[in-house]
C-alpha cells in the first residue's frame, strides 16, 4: 500500500486535474448538415461568435423541388438560390466556416480532465472536434420503384400541399399510396383540389378496409363527401406529358400533365399527386452514435431544446421527432439548437471558471483519499499519469 502522505499528494493532483473544464477544441460545434436547418444553426452561432462548422455533403430533400413556398420572404425562391444567399449572408461572420464535404464519422471523446467532445471526419480523412455537435442531415422519401415516379418528385408529385399545393389548385390531382391514408390527404388538399382520385394501386383489400373501419369508422363517408374516387388498378408506369415549369399562368398555376398507365393498359391523366410514401434517416450516424428514435426520427420530444438522448448532441430539421418538416420549421429548430447550445456551453464555461477558484477543501480531499486506500498505487498513479 502507498504511504498515506503520498496518496494525498497524488490525489490533491487528481482532483485539480477533475475539476470543471473546458476542452481544447478546433471549433465549439459542428454542423453536419447543410440545408436550411443546418445553416439557421451556423447563423444562430455566429451571431453570439460561437467559432462554427458546418459540413454540407450536397444532399438535399428539397433538392428536386421547383421552387420553396410557404417561406415568408423568399415564396417562390429556388431552393439552391436560397442556399447561396444564405452562404453569402453567414459568411461576414468570421467565426463561421463551412466545409462542402460529407462527414463520415462523429465519435464521443473525454479528454484528460474527463471532460466531453467530440471529433468527426470527413470523406477525405479530416478530423475536427468540437464541444458539441448539432445533426441537421435530413431525411429521404423511400419511393416505389415504378418507371417515371422519380423522374417526376418534386415537380407536380409531392408529398407537402403547403409546399407545392397552391401552384396545382382546381386541377385534376390524384392521391398516391396506400388507401389507408387517402382521408389524411384529403383533409389537407379538399380546399385546392375538387377533382381527385386515390390511386390504391392494389392496396384496396379487405384487411385495409378493415382496418379503416376501426380506426376510421366513417372513412368511405369522408372520401364520398368530398367526391374522391377510389382507383384500385395496379400502376405501371407514370409519364410527364406537360412540364409546369414552362406551362405558368401569372397567377402561379403550373400546369403539369401525368399519363398514369395501369398494369391492365389503362391510361389516367392527372396535373399533380400527392404522395404518402414511408421516409428513412439519410445519414447512418444517428444510428452508429446510438441516439434514442423515436419512429425513425430522431427523439428530440423526450428532451428540451433539440438536444438528444447523448449530451452534447442536438438534431434539427426533418431528420427529428418534432412532428414538423418544411423550411420555416427547420430555420426554427436550427435557430433553437443553437441558442440551446450556446447557453450549455456558456453554462460549462462559467462552471470551468469557478471551479479554478473554489478547488475542494484538503480535509474534503483527505476524505476521499481514504476512501480509496485500498486501491493499489500504481492505479491511482495510472489516474493521474493519464490526466
Amino acid at each position: 500500500m502507498a504511504p498515506k502522505s503520498l496518496l494525498y499528494t497524488l490525489f490533491a493532483s487528481l482532483t485539480v486535474a477533475l475539476a470543471a473544464s473546458v476542452p481544447e477544441t478546433t471549433h465549439d460545434v459542428i454542423v453536419v448538415g447543410g440545408g436550411p436547418a443546418g445553416l439557421s444553426v451556423l447563423s444562430g452561432l455566429s451571431r453570439v461568435r460561437r467559432k462554427t462548422v458546418m459540413f454540407d455533403s450536397g444532399e438535399y430533400r428539397n433538392a428536386p423541388t421547383r421552387n420553396m413556398h410557404d417561406v415568408i420572404g423568399n415564396d417562390g425562391t429556388p431552393p439552391a438560390k436560397f442556399r447561396g444567399l444564405a452562404r453569402e449572408q453567414i459568411s461576414k461572420y468570421d467565426t463561421a466556416s463551412i466545409v462542402d464535404k460529407k462527414i463520415v464519422s462523429v465519435t464521443p471523446l473525454t479528454d484528460a480532465n474527463q471532460t466531453a467532445y467530440f471529433e468527426a471526419k470527413d470523406a477525405d480523412g479530416n478530423v475536427y472536434s468540437a464541444r458539441k455537435v448539432v445533426l441537421g442531415t435530413g431525411l429521404v422519401d423511400v419511393l416505389p420503384a415504378t418507371p417515371g415516379l422519380e423522374e417526376i418528385w418534386g415537380k407536380g408529385a409531392y408529398w407537402c400541399p403547403w409546399c407545392d399545393g397552391y401552384e396545382h389548385r382546381d386541377q385534376p390531382i390524384g392521391i398516391l399510396g396506400s388507401l389507408v391514408d387517402a382521408v389524411g390527404s384529403m383533409l389537407e388538399i379538399h380546399t385546392l383540389n375538387t377533382d381527385v382520385v386515390a390511386l390504391a394501386n392494389g392496396t384496396q383489400t379487405a384487411e385495409v378496409e378493415a382496418q379503416l373501419t376501426k380506426d376510421k369508422p366513417n372513412w368511405e363517408a369522408q372520401l364520398k363527401a368530398w367526391n374522391v374516387r377510389i382507383d384500385n388498378r395496379t400502376i405501371e408506369s407514370f409519364r410527364r406529358v406537360q412540364d409546369g415549369d414552362v406551362h405558368r399562368d401569372d397567377e402561379g398555376r403550373q400546369f403539369d400533365i401525368f399519363e398514369v398507365k395501369f398494369a391492365d393498359g389503362q391510361t389516367l391523366q392527372r396535373n399533380a399527386f400527392i404522395t404518402n410514401y414511408p421516409t428513412a434517416q439519410r445519414s447512418t450516424l444517428p444510428a452508429e452514435l446510438g441516439l434514442q428514435m423515436d419512429d425513425d426520427k430522431i427523439d428530440t420530444t423526450s428532451f428540451s431544446g433539440m438536444r438528444t438522448s447523448v449530451p452534447g448532441v442536438y438534431a434539427v430539421g426533418d431528420a427529428n421527432s418534432d412532428g414538423s418538416t418544411n423550411v420555416p420549421h427547420a430555420m426554427f429548430s436550427g435557430k433553437r439548437a443553437a441558442v440551446y447550445a450556446h447557453v450549455e456551453m456558456s453554462r460549462e464555461e462559467s462552471a470551468a471558471a469557478i471551479s479554478k477558484r473554489t478547488l475542494p477543501s484538503r480535509r474534503a480531499m483527505e476524505k476521499e483519499t481514504e476512501r480509496l486506500m485500498g486501491r493499489d498505487l500504481e492505479d491511482i498513479w495510472a489516474q493521474v499519469q493519464g490526466q
